[in-house]
């Protein structure tokens, strides 16, 4: 799932360059990190892209070991829930059956322990593929945070060596501090990642019991993927639907979901703050990406290149985020209010170019 725009990356984050075309931990893009982490699980001949079409062809230029036609671009972006139908639809129809496995992996993840991430994945899709429980990835939590949605866990179910499996008893939404900090004490609840494990024939029923017009779309989408007719079909479909997450349309009502713990490490690049969980800060605590020289300043995110200094004195808490052409500076503390910054932009004309 590749679709979003990243607003909170802004100004490095564009409407043409999204946060998953960034290179913010490494070399590598966050989707290419994402694609390759899956090698050598999963051939790349069954890996989907879903993402907008004004982003398919950079995305087909930078994924040339993909076939072309695996990277789809969406009409218009309508969350989750129509981009899940769409990949059901797609597989349904490359595999010929509803026993395929499929994963659904955000693109934008932080994860270093490839390894150990494949492993669980590969009991997931065991369990996934014997049963018709829906599998999800929970995190521990490191602390009461209150960016990420919750799932509530049961019992542990009996499972081979390896992965531990809880019953799933409800997800909840993003929390406020208060209830962060209860869930965080109760010591039962994960984090969301996001990350969804199901044989087809299993969404395609909960389509079915929770959500029929998905499961229309998802047939729809099968039939014209075979045809030859998908991106007609796509905007036939994506104009009639409503936008809403997988969360609302299936995930809450479902009774049967089960949690993986998680064995790896895992982080949601949500923000600019995301960088102090995987760059070493200096001894201020500063993290910096390019070249940075500051007096008393302390704790810090500055990222730019190493072409342009970034200077600062007595300064804390900041983020400070320099391209070729824009600069912000912000909070650390309202680093989520940059996605309100960039609606704001919008407003003016003159300002275009900078969105």
């Amino acid at each position: 799932m590749a679709g979003g725009k990243g607003e909170r990356f802004w100004p490095q984050s564009r409407v043409n360059h999204p946060k998953q075309l960034l290179r913010l931990i490494g070399n590598l893009t966050l989707l290419e990190q994402t694609v390759e982490r899956l090698n050598p699980l999963v051939p790349s001949e069954n890996i989907l892209i879903i993402t907008n079409q004004d982003y398919v062809a950079p995305m087909r230029s930078l994924l040339k070991n993909l076939p072309a036609e695996n990277i789809i671009g969406e009409p218009v972006g309508k969350d989750t829930a129509p981009c899940v139908a769409l990949a059901a639809g797609i597989v349904q129809a490359k595999a010929g059956n509803d026993n395929a496995v499929m994963f659904m992996l955000p693109a934008d993840h932080v994860i270093r322990n490839t390894k150990a991430m494949r492993t669980e994945l590969e009991d997931c899709a065991e369990l996934a593929a014997e049963s018709d429980n829906i599998v999800t990835i929970g995190v521990n939590p490191a602390s009461a945070s209150t960016g990420y949605g919750y799932i509530n866990c049961g019992g542990q179910i009996a499972s081979p060596d390896g992965t531990r499996f809880f019953k799933s008893l409800g997800f909840k939404e993003k929390p406020n501090i208060e209830t962060a900090e209860k869930f965080f004490e109760n010591g039962n609840y994960r984090w969301n990642s996001g990350i969804f494990i199901w044989s087809l024939k299993t969404i395609l029923e909960a389509f079915r019991k929770h959500a029929p017009y998905l499961e229309s779309m998802a047939r729809r989408f099968n039939e014209a993927f075979v045809k030859g007719d998908i991106d007609r079909v796509m905007t036939d479909e994506y104009d009639k639907c409503d936008k809403i997450s997988i969360d609302y349309a299936v995930m809450e009502k479902v009774d049967n979901v089960v949690v993986a713990e998680c064995s790896f490490d895992w982080d949601d690049v949500g923000s600019w703050t995301a960088l102090r969980n995987q760059l070493r800060p200096d001894k201020d605590n500063n993290v910096v990406r390019g070249l940075f020289r500051g007096l008393d300043c302390r704790n810090n995110i500055v990222v730019g290149d190493t072409k342009h200094l970034v200077a600062a004195i007595d300064v804390e808490d900041l983020i400070i985020v320099h391209t070729d052409d824009a600069t912000l500076v912000c909070n650390a503390k309202s680093a989520q209010r940059i996605k309100e910054l960039v609606h704001n932009l919008g407003f003016y004309p003159e300002l275009s170019s900078f969105l």
